[in-house]
């Protein structure tokens, strides 16, 4: 059987998280949509926008350029939510042997369909075209309404991820090879855990992979992950639905978060219910709120429109590559762009490649040729080689957020 994951117009209403990368790699709970997908028996072929096409061709390996002459293909969109319950009625979607399409609305969620139906379908062009193509080819066939989970905003990542992450830790430990070093904590070889820490399994597990350090007076309250070469510094706490990607550094207090790979958290600093993407650096002393002062809903702003969240914990959503400096403190419910770095007070949403110091008056852009630069030095730190694809990515990026970047004549808004 074919798999065709794909992502559709709807993809933007989640930036900042997905500028850098396509919506099957963010993680939700404990997984990712396209690792879950790539155990099960089927030839995987991804549709994404053209800007990472490259990418995927080099970090996706199960992904294929074109569909397999399988009798039946079957449609994920990329934005479904990685969970055990949305896995299990894809799984039946698949068994029924009955084309079918499931919408939301206009969206095509999933599908099974027979691939001779797919013939015309362009995989090379932007994502209207490949949107128009796929509806022309699914025009004949019946809809069925599978209640299916889905990102719309990045919000919800937080929100799915604080119902999924038991679920997933309890997945996880069942696939892997791990070790119960003590009630509820489970270690991977080679994990190292000093004297004096101090966990709590009551809520979840916690489970730590393999060569990950933590450091001695820690506090893990489960659920907690942490990734693989990862190392939690002396004194941290991890609590309450933590995701810890691999090769992270982490300190301080975080809750209810989830830290992508190669990304750095490693100083004091409180960090809530956010979503941090990789190659991130916090400097010493940056907190973020995830509570209103009221108590109350948070709202959060995408592209300018004012979205209620239905949720009372809401941080911070940071793209890749962006930095802060020293003491800064994010308000409530704030996105960060990717290759930003941030300065002072950050009390609106930050648009990509700028300095923002607007608590100085001053918001200034960021050239591509700056980030590439910095790239170049944040990969050789970790032995990670700089590919002409990366530093093409960079400029599609710088390109593709022109039209966020008009920021810095508006008032400081609180």
């Amino acid at each position: 059987m074919n798999i065709l994951l794909f992502e559709d117009a709807q993809i933007d209403s989640l930036y900042p998280l997905t500028i850098s990368r396509p919506g099957f790699a963010l993680t939700v709970g404990a997984f990712r949509l396209y690792d879950v997908l790539c155990r099960w028996d089927a030839h995987i072929t991804c549709y994404v926008r053209p800007f990472l096409r490259e990418i995927v061709k080099l970090d996706y390996s199960q992904a294929k350029p074109a569909l397999e002459n399988y009798p039946w293909t079957l449609l994920v969109n990329a934005r479904l939510v990685p969970s055990m319950e949305n896995l299990r009625r894809l799984e039946h979607l698949a068994s029924t042997g009955e084309p079918v399409v499931v919408r939301q609305g206009n969206r095509i969620l999933a599908g099974l369909v027979p691939t001779p139906t797919l013939g015309s379908l362009t995989l090379s062009g932007t994502v209207a075209e490949f949107s128009n193509s796929l509806d022309l080819c699914l025009a004949n066939l019946r809809t069925n309404n599978v209640p299916l989970h889905v990102l719309e905003f990045p919000h919800d990542l937080i929100k799915f991820h604080m119902q999924l992450i038991n679920e997933g830790l309890q997945e996880k430990i069942r696939q892997g090879s791990y070790q119960e070093i003590s009630e509820g904590v489970f270690a991977a070889e080679g994990a190292r855990i000093s004297d004096f820490v101090v966990t709590n399994s009551r809520n979840g597990p916690i489970v730590i992979e393999r060569n990950t350090v933590i450091g001695p007076f820690c506090f893990l309250r489960g659920p907690v992950f942490v990734g693989a070469n990862s190392r939690v510094n002396e004194h941290a706490s991890l609590k309450d639905g933590v995701y810890i990607g691999h090769t992270a550094k982490i300190g301080g207090e975080v809750e209810g978060s989830v830290i992508d790979c190669y990304t750095n958290k490693q100083h004091h600093g409180f960090l809530g219910h956010s979503y941090l993407g990789s190659w991130i650096n916090l400097g010493a002393g940056t907190c973020n709120s995830d509570l209103k002062n009221t108590y109350g809903e948070v709202k959060m702003e995408y592209l300018n429109q004012k979205i209620a969240t239905g949720m009372q914990f809401v941080g911070c959503f940071i793209g890749d590559y962006a930095k802060t400096a020293i003491n800064t403190s994010i308000f409530t419910g704030k996105t960060i762009g990717v290759c930003s770095m941030v300065y002072g007070f950050v009390t609106t949403n930050v648009p990509s490649f700028v300095n923002y110091a607007r608590s100085f008056g001053q918001v200034t852009e960021s050239p591509p040729a700056v980030m590439e630069a910095t790239q170049q030095r944040m990969f050789s730190r970790r032995n990670v080689i700089q590919r002409p694809a990366d530093i093409r990515l960079l400029a599609d990026m710088y390109d593709l957020t022109r039209r966020e970047r008009q920021m810095s004549e508006e008032p400081l808004s609180l």
